[in-house]
């Protein structure tokens, strides 16, 4: 009994519900813990509170010569819940051109975070060219590794900073977001994943200073499959945004099989809204990654005069696992790049984050702009010690490869 007046309701046939919220004891005056509102879009929060990325029921052809296609949830049906639960049930059906579907979420709001286990069983009316499992959508503005649009008082705005994925190999992947100066999409193929995920994993206030959006408190989001999804993708979409009320970021898992009119698909999996993912590699993870100027000995700043070759420098530090161990024996990073040379690489212990950084200088060897794909792992006498970084890097045109010295304002 939450005090509602129900009675202007009665002999009402279209109430003219877009959605509905959840409440929980004891915070039900303060604010609501999950929301299903508009299209097929829901979300939940952790023990902060503070709604960060969602969540969508399916996404159809995000990423198509067409044009995207977004389902609806079209009706909703409840389980009953008796005083004390936590736990309810909801039942909805999913509607549109290509596709209907039948969805039950039971939904556990526990103290820290909320988890939902999600069943669907899908119809498909037509070919579908691209179908998009446990969607989600959030914002990357910029962060550390990517502050084009940054020129606020504010060191980062986000709500997740990577994409994090547990391949079904066992193998663990960070790949940092970007906000690209033009429409990005990459495919990450794996065969029965065992989780993929948008996370906001630094949480730290000073990080930045926003006292209205509150980004240090934004939730992580993580899939964890139930049944077996076969071979497919884990795709990222990532969009220039200038704003950080405009959602940016897409990620979803596609099926490698082709949609044809008729099919019949089910999918089981556990979404968690929590701060940290529930499950983490047992290998140092990337805490962090940072850009800038490069050509330079570490500790020295530009002064006096620039380098004379333009390079881009990227630190990443990673911390946890058995680095300690690993480095009285010899920590190797393993860099591979699609595009150019890594240079003047080095491995620095950091006490303050009790981590390592691993640093390096990319350069040139064209003057391609196409993006250039990275990734590195640390390797300790021929065995990997660290999940696996991602980054996708987009060179500047050979005109705009130079340092400006800004000294002088113009």
């Amino acid at each position: 009994d939450a005090g509602v007046d129900t009675t202007q309701l009665e002999g009402q046939s279209d109430l003219g519900f877009a959605g509905f919220r959840v409440f929980k004891a004891p915070e039900l005056a303060r604010r609501d813990v999950v929301s299903f509102l508009g299209a097929s879009y829901f979300r939940a929060v952790d023990d902060t509170y503070q709604y960060g990325l969602s969540a969508r029921g399916l996404a159809i052809d995000t990423y198509t010569d067409g044009q995207e296609e977004f389902p609806d949830f079209t009706a909703f049906w409840f389980d009953t819940a008796k005083p004390g639960d936590t736990t309810f049930t909801v039942y909805a059906l999913l509607d549109s051109a290509s596709v209907t579907g039948a969805y039950k979420f039971v939904i556990h709001c526990e103290k820290s975070q909320v988890i939902m286990d999600v069943e669907n069983h899908l119809y498909a009316r037509k070919d579908i060219k691209q179908l998009g499992i446990a969607p989600m959508t959030s914002m990357f503005s910029c962060g550390n590794n990517e502050r084009r649009v940054c020129d606020t008082i504010h060191p980062q705005i986000h709500d997740s900073d990577r994409l994090a994925m547990w391949r079904g190999n066992g193998e663990w992947i960070c790949r940092p977001l970007n906000n690209p100066q033009k429409l990005q999409f990459n495919a990450y193929m794996d065969d029965n994943p065992k989780g993929f995920g948008l996370l906001q994993l630094d949480r730290d206030f000073s990080h930045y200073q926003d006292v209205m959006g509150w980004y240090n408190k934004r939730p992580s989001l993580w899939v964890e499959p139930r049944n077996k999804w076969g071979k497919g993708a884990v795709s990222l979409m990532e969009i220039p945004t200038t704003g950080e009320t405009l959602d940016n970021v897409v990620c979803f898992w596609q099926p490698e099989k082709a949609i044809k009119a008729g099919d019949t698909l089910a999918f089981n999996y556990r979404l968690y809204w929590s701060a940290q993912p529930p499950v983490q590699s047992p290998l140092a993870r990337v805490m962090a990654t940072r850009t800038g100027m490069g050509g330079f000995p570490e500790g020295w700043a530009p002064g006096e005069h620039y380098p004379d070759k333009w390079a881009r420098r990227f630190a990443i530090d990673f911390v946890g696992g058995d680095l300690k161990a690993a480095a009285p024996k010899g920590i190797e990073p393993v860099i591979t790049l699609s595009s150019g040379e890594a240079k003047q690489i080095e491995i620095l212990y950091v006490e303050p984050f009790d981590g390592y950084r691993i640093q390096f200088d990319w350069y040139p060897t064209s003057d391609s702009t196409a993006p250039v794909d990275m990734r590195m792992f640390l390797r300790c006498q021929g065995e990997a010690i660290s999940e696996t970084w991602l980054y996708q890097y987009f060179p500047p045109a050979p005109d705009k490869r130079r340092y400006v010295d800004d000294r002088i304002m113009r």
